[in-house]
């Protein structure tokens, strides 16, 4: 029954994608690339030019990055394929998580020198987290030291993915100028100047090569498809059509990653792309259906089910707030009421826009399958559910990371607090991963954020945006406090009586810390467990407990920082039969940790980052250098055609500033890029009780 619906409904020819990768990888150029082949633009869009369609932000044109997801859509081959550029770097990764969160497919993008690189290695991770199908396109094989065997090597050893790769490239370097289709045994060549691509007959010197390969392709796909098996064991070759097959069913099972290659900024292995996501990434139809967070309720890609949808991008437009959806089932019109289940109100939408990255179409409907634009939801976030009022259902919202890094932020005229208060208000209502809040010990407006670049597009809109001119203090990081030594036994009795009904609440606490990770980094979260026996808590007061440590959390005894790294057991207690209650154990709880963690040995954390400098070799020694003055413990040094790929760990504080200091070191050749690697102890907080 459902291949039939597959093979019938025009949701089998709807591909919503997303284009992952590290920074300067050549996502956009190839978003670019796809959008003019496939007539969505008549012009080649370029990054260095500021002539992008997915990069229209001023910002991002004139840095030269990624730093909002965009979402386009082009026709290929009879399929409609919705595509969202997402951002590269490290400070934006919550942007992809969101984006993630509601795409059925990607294309991950790859340096052919480089190959995986950290960020590379981020959204991979992400994407398996999701369950998202992915092909791989190693790009830049045109570039000097492109090496598309070094490339997939590191795809396997890396991201501990099975790469299956259907390409081989024809000429090097500068000199490539195509790829043999393995599959179909056939050369693909692009001429300088033109941008269809021809079909030409392998080339001799590389036939024997690519049979090798293509022998080799089959004895992997043979291992993962059982019909594959059977043609491989009984026939002299695994035939065409038997082939494809199996390579899209291993890709949707996600026991393989299809690899191809190419130069999106010359062109070259597009099409051939394009082709692959028709064939190989999942449909709408092939995912399965979405379920209630609660385990509940399902909802299939069906336009006449239950409307369902997931919002998973909030933004400011000339017309209004826009709110971006994810369709997962049923279909909603101009002029609908929908339930934002997680809230419990009721919106309605006004228009429905399909999205062209900053432009749009109003269009009356919305089915399962689209990602389209909606205005007239006004307190819908990033996460909210919509759907039909009488078919409630909440989808599981993408997860949010913290900030780790803040400033105080606050205008330069005195009438302006109340603009920028609303103004940063508006961000982070469109940014989950941004913060806001009020320093109450110097009153200041402190904004946190995922690092400096992160605040400084948040600062910069609100100048641009807003029209305020703001002062913006040194970045500072967000630091944590832990456990050292822990404490047991702790009684707390909360009694208070003031008329009518009282509060009692009696509990006893053990603190310890948790066990550091296998990496040596001090350990995060937070554990609750209740050993208490003979129903002397009941089980709903425990619950109550548990909630008020969890309030405790907020604030440390050292600075008022977050908590992390602990284990709390609630190992006894008493009730009384008239005053206790939920809210009294909940008291009860805030207020014991909060004197245990006082009687405990505390001490500050720090965030760490996993680095990567990437640097001349005749730099090495003062990059180096540098980097043991920042206190990191280099992990790793590789040297390939001239260029040192230095890697370590190194406190988050310790990296302000230092893109400047790196180019003055280089000469302006050396890069970096930086990895959250969690939190460790800051060696000048001495435990303190």
């Amino acid at each position: 029954m459902r291949d039939n619906l597959h093979r019938r409904s025009p949701l089998s020819a709807v591909r919503n994608i997303g284009i992952l990768a590290h920074v300067d990888a050549g996502k956009t150029t190839l978003t670019e690339r796809i959008l003019y082949l496939t007539g969505a633009t008549y012009r080649r869009g370029e990054v260095h030019e500021g002539t992008t369609v997915t990069d229209f932000d001023p910002q991002e044109r004139a840095r030269g990055i990624t730093i909002f997801a965009a979402a386009v859509t082009c026709e290929w081959d009879g399929h409609r394929i919705t595509l969202i550029d997402t951002p590269g770097h490290v400070d934006f990764t919550d942007e992809v998580e969101r984006s993630l969160r509601v795409l059925d497919g990607a294309v991950a993008v790859f340096d052919a020198v480089a190959g995986v690189e950290p960020q590379s290695e981020s959204v991979w991770r992400r994407a398996d987290r999701y369950g998202v199908p992915r092909v791989a396109f190693v790009n830049k094989m045109d570039r000097p030291g492109a090496d598309l065997d070094a490339a997939v090597a590191s795809i396997r050893e890396r991201l501990r993915a099975n790469p299956l790769v259907v390409q081989l490239p024809i000429g090097r370097e500068d000199g490539f100028t195509g790829v043999v289709d393995l599959v179909r045994m056939r050369a693909l060549v692009w001429a300088d100047g033109r941008d269809a691509v021809a079909e030409a007959p392998i080339p001799d010197d590389l036939a024997e090569t690519a049979r090798q390969r293509r022998r080799r392709l089959e004895e992997a796909v043979a291992e993962l498809h059982p019909a594959a098996l059977e043609e491989f064991c009984t026939r002299p070759e695994i035939s065409t059509p038997t082939l494809v097959t199996a390579l899209r069913e291993v890709t949707l099972a996600g026991d393989g990653v299809v690899v191809l290659c190419g130069s999106a900024y010359r062109n070259r292995g597009v099409e051939p792309l394009l082709d692959a996501v028709a064939a190989y990434l999942p449909s709408p139809l092939d995912k399965p259906p979405v379920r209630d967070a609660g385990g509940g309720a399902e909802r299939p890609a069906d336009p006449a089910a239950p409307f369902a949808a997931l919002a998973f991008k909030v933004a400011a437009a000339p017309t209004g707030r826009l709110t971006y959806l994810r369709v997962y089932s049923g279909t909603v019109r101009k002029g609908d009421t929908v339930l934002d289940s997680g809230t419990g109100r009721a919106e309605r939408v006004a228009r429905i826009l399909r999205v062209q990255a900053d432009r749009h179409t109003e269009v009356e409907a919305a089915t399962a399958g689209d990602i389209v634009a909606v205005a007239g939801p006004k307190t819908a976030r990033p996460g909210a559910t919509l759907c039909a009022p009488d078919a409630p259902l909440l989808l599981e919202p993408p997860s949010a990371t913290e900030p780790v890094v803040s400033v105080a932020v606050e205008p330069r005229a005195g009438g302006d607090a109340e603009r920028l208060a609303a103004a940063l208000a508006r961000l982070a209502e469109e940014d989950p991963s941004l913060a806001v809040r009020s320093d109450p010990e110097t009153g200041q407006t402190v904004l946190s954020g995922m690092g400096e670049l992160h605040l400084q597009v948040a600062v910069e809109r609100v100048r641009r945006e807003h029209g305020l001119q703001v002062a913006v203090g040194r970045p500072r990081v967000a630091a944590r406090e832990t456990v050292v030594r822990g404490v047991s036994g702790l009684l707390y009795r909360h009694v208070k009586q003031d008329g009518g009904a009282g509060q009692f609440a009696h509990v006893v606490l053990d603190v310890e810390p948790l066990p550091p990770g296998e990496d040596g980094r001090a350990a995060e979260g937070f554990e609750f467990r209740s050993t208490v026996v003979g129903g002397a808590v009941p089980r709903e007061y425990v619950r109550a407990v548990e909630q008020g440590c969890r309030d405790a959390l907020a604030d440390g005894p050292l600075g008022g920082n977050p908590v992390t790294g602990l284990r709390v057991t609630l190992t006894d207690g008493a009730t009384h039969p008239k005053d206790s209650s939920e809210l009294a154990f909940r008291t009860a709880g805030r207020l014991a940790l909060r004197e245990a963690l006082l009687a405990c040995e505390m001490t500050l954390l720090e965030p760490v980052v996993e680095l990567t400098v990437t640097v001349p070799d005749d730099a090495v020694g003062a990059v180096l250098g540098d980097l043991a003055a920042r206190r990191a413990r280099v992990t790793g040094s590789t040297t390939r055609y001239g260029t040192a790929v230095i890697t370590a760990t190194c406190p988050l504080a310790e990296l302000f500033g230092y893109a400047t200091r790196l180019r003055g070191r280089t000469q302006g050749r050396g890069t970096f890029t930086t990895q959250p690697a969690g939190y460790a102890i800051a060696p000048a907080s001495a435990p303190a009780r």
